[in-house]
């Protein structure tokens, strides 16, 4: 296998990037009602890379393990509709917190900021609230169970199995959606035999 082929171990993530509406209502939520730190940010007149015209602020907020969540204030581009509630399904962001106790003063203190949150609810390995934040974003709170790794465990064991039945009773539902092609870019992205 030639370095190119060799996958390098990735340590972690360093940000999550969205869209925000105002970079003020956004650290509002962040730093006011979640207790995120204050943020750092620039402001830059162009789109690194493609040299397009829309000056934005890019803001990055800090959490206790060095990990960031970051926004891209950027109204020449923006529109209306990229600020609607996001399905969980489609894109939803997971803090984690230590445990019970805390998910709930989280909970009460975001609702004292006039956010509605819901929650706590079990899924089994970890409990959780959910609320959205100004720009449409779905913000879990989350901590994990005494089963936590256990049960993450088992289903790692089992993952094979469960996706080749997966596939199997989903590959006709995503082929009449969206075209066996959009669905098969591994296939093409395969190495060749050499």
């Amino acid at each position: 296998m030639g370095q190119a082929d060799e996958a390098r171990p990735i340590v972690g993530v360093h940000h999550a990037a969205f869209r925000c509406r105002d970079a003020e209502q956004t650290i509002w939520f962040y730093r006011d009602v979640l207790g995120l730190a204050d943020p750092s940010g620039i402001t830059l007149e162009e789109v690194p890379g493609t040299g397009a015209d829309d000056p934005y602020m890019h803001l990055f907020f800090k959490m206790k393990n060095g990990e960031f969540i970051a926004f891209f204030d950027a109204p020449g581009s923006a529109r209306e509709d990229s600020f609607a509630r996001k399905d969980s399904f489609d894109v939803h962001w997971a803090f984690e917190v230590e445990g019970e106790e805390d998910l709930i003063a989280m909970r009460d203190r975001i609702r004292a900021h006039g956010v509605s949150a819901h929650g706590p609810i079990d899924h089994g390995f970890v409990r959780s609230i959910y609320m959205y934040d100004p720009n449409g974003l779905q913000i879990e709170l989350t901590y994990r169970l005494a089963d936590h790794d256990r049960i993450l465990d088992k289903e790692e064991k089992e993952f094979p199995a469960t996706l080749a039945r997966w596939t199997e009773r989903t590959r006709a539902i995503k082929e009449q959606k969206f075209g066996s092609e959009a669905i098969d870019q591994r296939a093409r992205s395969a190495p060749s035999a050499a």
